[in-house]
């Protein structure tokens, strides 16, 4: 592990760089969270999933939790049947199969970059975030309870 010290405005920080095969048995991951945007003029949302790829493991997964009680509050007349199908819709993508439609033959991390594309729907994806596991399908899970429920 190397150490890289930043030097910003006379205040000096350390970041820890960790290399391949350094890491131990954790690998890079990167993850979105899934955003309901019921309006989108309003800009307010509410976090309904987060999206996980694994390179090193071939994974993608989506977990998704609808508070419908907090879509109806932004929105009393959100088509909440709506939305629970594009959620489910991006679970089916990240499954793969005949679930995934035509996304069905391609790899984990092209089905990703596909979900995480930026959209003007009320599904929406955040920004790509990273960061380090031993096992993608339970951080999936840590990131549902952390940022979702």
């Amino acid at each position: 592990m190397s150490e890289h010290h930043i030097h910003m405005a006379g205040h000096v920080a350390e970041r820890h760089i960790t290399r391949a095969g350094q890491g131990g048995d954790r690998d890079v991951f990167e993850y979105a969270l899934l955003r309901v945007v019921p309006r989108i003029e309003r800009g307010e949302c509410v976090n309904a999933g987060v999206l996980v790829y694994c390179r090193a493991r071939a994974y993608v997964g989506a977990r998704t939790h609808l508070d419908e009680a907090r879509l109806l509050a932004l929105d009393p007349d959100a088509d909440v049947e709506g939305v629970r199908a594009a959620l489910a819709a991006v679970e089916g993508v990240c499954t793969g199969g005949e679930a995934a439609g035509q996304a069905a033959g391609d790899d984990a991390g092209r089905r990703f970059r596909w979900l995480v594309a930026p959209r003007s729907t009320i599904v929406q994806p955040g920004p790509v975030h990273t960061g380090l596991t031993a096992d993608p399908a339970a951080e999936t899970e840590r990131l549902l309870g952390l940022l979702v429920r």
